[in-house]
């Protein structure tokens, strides 16, 4: 396990066993992830999404029931964000982002309470992602990507991403509803 410049979000290694056959990993083992992270939480739902060369999906989250989510690419790779939007938090406003993988493996950790977002930077990518909490539509909210206030710094090769309407109209960081 891997700690980032947020100590709530986690970036897993998994044990990857490769042979001229191809390898083998565990993306999700109960206990392990709870002896590694001390987080224990039950996951109720998996997401698969398929985006190709610069999609930025997000950055998402549930205000009512906040999702930690479990992310992982099987194909292709992604810069993927971690936005703390919990105001009583010491590291409100701050974010991690981290290159995800079919090649590198690891599985990132994003903890209720936080905005999530990636943008693809291979041809293609599929990501898989396991959330504590099912999908709430009433509760969904969406911070704008290029917000000021948090600066993120987006390895974007174009001038603007392809951006769903809900993203490109997403809020800033000072007119959304918080934690």
């Amino acid at each position: 396990m891997l700690s980032t410049e947020l100590p709530d979000v986690l970036i897993l290694e998994p044990k990857v066993f490769k042979d001229d056959r191809g390898f083998f990993l565990e993306s999700y083992q109960e206990q392990i992830f709870r002896d590694l992270t001390g987080v224990n939480v039950s996951f109720v739902q998996d997401n698969h999404s398929h985006s190709v060369q610069n999609v930025l999906r997000g950055l998402h989250y549930q205000l009512k029931n906040p999702q930690g989510k479990l992310v992982r690419v099987t194909r292709g790779e992604i810069f993927d964000v971690a936005v703390d939007v919990r105001k009583h938090s010491p590291t409100f406003k701050k974010w991690v982002g981290v290159a995800l993988s079919a090649e590198n493996h690891r599985i990132l950790w994003v903890p209720p309470g936080f905005a999530h977002g990636f943008l693809v930077l291979s041809k293609e990518a599929d990501v898989l992602y396991k959330t504590t909490t099912y999908y709430d539509q009433g509760s969904d909210r969406s911070l704008l990507w290029k917000d000021p206030t948090l600066a993120i710094e987006w390895p974007i090769e174009k001038t603007e991403p392809l951006l769903s309407s809900k993203d490109a109209h997403a809020k800033t960081l000072e007119e959304a509803d918080l934690f």
